[in-house]
């Protein structure tokens, strides 16, 4: 049984510091245990790399907050060690419905086809998922976790960061060779540096209430335009575990914020939704103003900047954590690769270019779902309700309907860390894009491809019957200068068991292709060649295991190939 997340306090322990001088930098110092913060110290820590995470609470957050964890999260989660415990807490969606008053428009399937190991998203209370990360970062020797220690000054110079930290027991000072800021919205350490977030503030407002309460509503995201029970405005609902339902109700911008968090008004509102003589339990509830906005860049010298503290998006569309996450799976690998010096420092400006990149797709999206759901003049409004009406009988309307738009992974197609396609694919997985799961047998066992991408550069190669040595050669090659490197040989569906082409090599994991998936979803035939980073991003694919070409795309991907180009 899960503990009370809500009633957790954690233990404060004097840092040995206050008594002694501090030793040599710390490799990394992670500001804030939100779920960001906590994924990155982890993810590093899993990396081998020393991390001390500081925060300045002792509890984890209150009420639900972020709720939905989308698939690659899910995927993300895995990696951390926390996958099956928030799949298995959480509750598994992937239909939505979109009503006009009370007639249903339309519903939508964000996973429509099978062969997947995680659901399309998962709603969980935030508090829940920092619970798992915590437990996970106790298992973790190398990751200390100190609680109520806030920091107070931030110095940096050529080699390193010097933080004042203040605690019960005082203050004392630490030095770090890179700080990633993961403290949220208001980030303290972007005030400290003088650093802002630019972006636009959308004059409306909305009602959080989280309601515990037994209801035979299927687990889907309803989404009502102009509800007779809440007219002129909308209403989202969404559940999650221990039966508490998330319900927003738009309030417009003239709401007061104190007085509509007040349960007098609340209960009316969600009584009008349910029904006069439902029962039901107001469990937490919170007015949010729609916002997005980003720093100009995320890394400014040691100091680099994830989740809500370097980005922020309006909550519709699941986009916030959900992109933090993808954050902190694009920082860590690229970190620790400087930290071992394996790679210059300036990997790390792409690692400011790529998550900028897929920030501003996000607050695109987020913008697009806001002015669609808080239409700003007559005309907006008139279109908006005609798109609804005519999206009943006409497919072509559904797709300009936009109740906010479901978060997705950034597609990172002109990274100056890809290699372009020369030969020719039909779909697949180009350069840029994340991991596209399949079932798949490795080593014999059953199982699905992204747990078969580990934290290292991957060569992924198709068996070729006819040149069996092709692949070896080039795996070969790339070890050269990745001995880390980990082969992927894929057999295809149909193909015999002798078919191996690995030449002995014991470090060639096989993988059965058994449901023919993986080569529908990457246009997979004899003798193609994808290569993944250790983020699970394609980086380079070929139709022949070409050594040089495949070593040029690796060096590039590394950061050991210097780039101009900008992922836009």
């Amino acid at each position: 049984m899960s503990p009370d997340y809500q009633s957790l306090v954690f233990p404060y322990q004097r840092p040995p510091e206050l008594d002694s001088p501090a030793p040599r930098p710390r490799p990394v110092i992670v500001v804030g245990a939100g779920p960001i913060g906590l994924a990155a110290a982890i993810e590093l820590a899993l990396s081998g790399i020393d991390v001390l995470l500081l925060d300045d609470d002792d509890r984890l957050s209150t009420g639900s907050r972020a709720i939905c964890f989308s698939k690659r999260t899910l995927e993300i989660l895995d990696r951390l060690g926390c996958g099956d415990a928030t799949t298995d807490k959480g509750v598994s969606w992937q239909r939505g419905k979109v009503f006009l008053r009370n007639e249903l428009v339309y519903s939508f399937d964000l996973l429509p086809e099978p062969g997947h190991k995680r659901p399309a998203f998962v709603n969980l209370q935030q508090y829940y998922c920092e619970g798992f990360l915590v437990e996970r970062a106790q298992q973790l020797p190398n990751l200390e976790l100190r609680w109520k220690n806030r920091v107070v000054e931030l110095t940096q110079h050529a080699d390193r960061v010097s933080l004042q930290v203040e605690t019960p027991d005082g203050r004392y000072p630490i030095d770090a060779d890179w700080v990633v800021a993961a403290d949220g919205a208001r980030s303290p350490i972007r005030t400290m540096m003088g650093l802002q977030s630019h972006g636009q503030v959308f004059r409306d407002r909305f009602l959080i209430a989280d309601v515990r309460m037994s209801a035979p509503f299927p687990t889907e995201r309803w989404f009502w335009f102009d509800p007779p029970f809440h007219p002129n405005q909308s209403v989202l609902l969404h559940k999650q575990p221990d039966d508490v339902w998330r319900i927003d109700f738009q309030l417009g911008w003239d709401a007061d914020p104190l007085a509509e968090r007040d349960p007098a008004r609340v209960i009316p509102r969600v009584q009008a939704l349910l029904g006069k003589d439902a029962q039901f339990e107001l469990v937490w509830c919170s007015v949010y103003t729609f916002t997005c906005a980003r720093m100009e860049r995320f890394r400014h010298g040691r100091v680099l900047f994830a989740g809500d503290a370097a980005h922020l998006v309006s909550p519709f569309g699941a986009r916030g954590a959900n992109s933090g996450f993808q954050d902190v799976e694009n920082l860590a690998w690229k970190l620790a690769r400087v930290i071992r010096r394996r790679a210059p420092e300036s990997l790390l400006d792409s690692y400011d270019a790529e998550r900028a990149y897929a920030a501003d797709e996000n607050i695109l999206n987020s913008t697009r779902s806001t002015d669609f759901i808080t239409p700003k003049s007559a005309i907006s409004r008139t279109f908006r309700d005609a798109t609804l009406t005519l999206a009943r009988d006409a497919p072509f309307a559904r797709r300009l309907v936009n109740s906010g738009r479901l978060s997705v992974p950034a597609v990172l197609r002109d990274s100056p860390l890809n290699t372009p396609d020369v030969d020719r694919f039909d779909g697949g997985a180009v350069p840029g894009a994340p991991v596209l799961d399949a079932p798949v047998a490795i080593d014999g066992a059953s199982g699905w491809f992204v747990d078969a991408l580990e934290r290292r550069f991957t060569l992924v190669t198709v068996v070729d019957a006819d040149r069996p040595a092709a692949a070896a050669a080039a795996a070969a090659e790339l070890r050269r200068i990745e001995p880390e490197l980990q082969w992927l040989q894929v057999r295809l569906a149909g193909m015999p068991e002798s078919a191996r082409g690995a030449a002995g090599d014991n470090r060639c994991r096989i993988v059965d292709d058994v449901e023919g998936l993986l080569a529908s979803r990457y246009d997979l035939k004899p003798g193609t060649c994808y290569l993944f980073r250790p983020d699970q991003h394609v980086t380079a694919r070929t139709r022949f295991p070409d050594p040089q070409r495949l070593r040029a795309a690796l060096e590039r991907a590394a950061g050991l190939q210097s780039s101009t180009e900008s992922p836009r």
